[in-house]
């Protein structure tokens, strides 16, 4: 059940009258290339803004067009948001893409000075600029798929979960895992913590804050845990490793993914969310003339989300590789609706 790099499908799309953002009168792509602002934790957190470069890099390599990507700054404040999407407008970039919820204020501000730039938000829905993508995803249809894989392979019916920041995204994550893994076993025993209140606190870049909490439910006794922590994602991982339990990823497929290498062999599998997919077809529309716009929303049924079965011990596994397939096909059937909160 690997999920490929496809097109999210799109709930709204659209384009100005006339000239289309990015291009010329011929149809032609005038910008500059793809821009990309990173979210909290930056490149390299082998996750969320990983997967968003995998999709920068596509795009970039595909369409033969340049490309800029824009680390953040500890404890930036919106302003420094939106002078970074700014630069990168009067750079000529197009579309500018900010990857994550933070960027809801600078995106909003900045797309109305640049009407005919496109641009694109991660895990925000809230802006109606015409110029705008508001791409997000259905987080707790892949987190189900992770809660019915941990029920379905602990060993002591106790699993735990660790979230990055305390905030309405993360519980999707939290709430779709938890009624995955109870569909298998009403009675597991499910252990929860987030790291911090805010982004700003480095709940999804802290790498040792996601360590102390997976020591301390696997100490409790849990013996698979499911993590949406960004970059301290990769402290779970690490403590999972340690203890010899399962871990599970998130955003990207973790058990590929280089850096993480030396744990792989622990890593069950991944809640994929396909944010690359996203980058490279809003990036595809604005050279193709036709800026995507609106929301564009990413589910199983369109591999916008899914559940990464890359570890050859996942796939030995055969009645929990048919739990988790046969829950993504009820979710797909609209046999299961999946709880958000």
């Amino acid at each position: 059940m690997t999920v490929a790099v496809v097109a999210v499908a799109a709930a709204g799309c659209g384009k100005s009258s006339g000239e289309s953002a990015g291009t010329t009168k011929d149809g032609k792509y005038a910008g500059k290339g793809i821009g990309l602002a990173y979210d909290v934790g930056g490149k390299g957190d082998q996750s969320f803004n990983d997967a968003a470069y995998s999709g920068f890099q596509k795009a970039e390599q595909e369409f033969k067009i340049g490309g800029r990507d824009i680390e953040p700054q500890d404890g930036e404040s919106d302003a420094d948001k939106v002078q970074r999407l700014e630069t990168l407008a009067k750079q000529g970039y197009n579309p500018i893409i900010g990857v994550g919820y933070s960027y809801a204020p600078a995106v909003k501000e900045v797309s109305v000075k640049y009407p005919k730039v496109s641009f694109g938000i991660i895990d925000d829905e809230t802006i109606k600029e015409k110029n705008v993508a508001d791409m997000v995803f259905h987080e707790e249809q892949s987190s189900y798929l992770a809660g019915v894989a941990a029920a379905m392979t602990t060993k002591k019916d106790h699993i735990g979960f660790v979230g990055g920041v305390d905030n309405p995204l993360i519980h999707k994550f939290e709430a779709g895992y938890v009624q995955g893994a109870q569909s298998v076993n009403p009675k597991i025993k499910i252990e929860k913590q987030y790291l911090t209140e805010t982004a700003a606190e480095g709940g999804f870049a802290s790498p040792d804050k996601g360590e102390n909490a997976a020591d301390g439910q696997i100490e409790a006794g849990a013996d698979v845990v499911y993590q949406a922590a960004g970059l301290s994602g990769q402290g779970v991982i690490k403590s999972a490793a340690g203890h010899k339990v399962w871990a599970i990823g998130v955003d990207s497929d973790q058990y590929a993914q280089g850096a993480l290498a030396q744990y792989k062999d622990y890593i069950l599998g991944s809640a994929l969310k396909n944010v690359g997919g996203a980058v490279y077809e809003l990036a595809k529309s604005v050279v193709d003339g036709k800026p995507l716009s609106g929301e564009v929303r990413g589910d199983l049924k369109s591999g916008g989300v899914g559940f990464a079965d890359t570890n050859p011990k996942y796939q030995a596994m055969k009645d929990v590789v048919a739990a988790v397939d046969k829950a993504k096909q009820d979710i797909i059937d609209g046999k299961i609706t999946v709880n958000t909160k």
